[in-house]
């Protein structure tokens, strides 16, 4: 059984037992979050898929971590003309343990 599932403005392909980072949320290590926004389940025989949702679909995760992905380096340059820019970013994530998918 699979899942696919948005947040932070990107869609996941998720399953029971799958550990994904996504951006950061709220929430405690080790306590459980809810995905409601369902777009497709899949049981293996059967597929559901939403408009644009799937009704009663939600997605059982646990937060097992909070970090910063590794940084991202921006450079701006233009030769001869002393111009150059350098900038750094590290994003922040939040790694989850997918549970249990549930449908109705």
């Amino acid at each position: 059984m699979y899942a696919v599932i948005t947040t932070g403005g990107k869609q996941y392909k998720v399953a029971p037992g799958d550990r994904i980072r996504i951006n950061k949320l709220e929430g405690e290590v080790n306590s459980t979050i809810n995905f409601d926004n369902v777009l497709m389940l899949s049981d293996g025989a059967n597929v559901t898929i939403g408009q644009p949702k799937v009704d009663g679909a939600n997605v059982e995760a646990t937060i097992l971590t909070h970090g910063r992905e590794k940084k991202v380096v921006i450079m701006k340059f233009k030769k001869r003309k002393d111009y150059f820019r350098k900038r750094g970013f590290r994003a922040h994530y939040t790694k989850v343990e997918i549970g249990q998918i549930k449908s109705r």
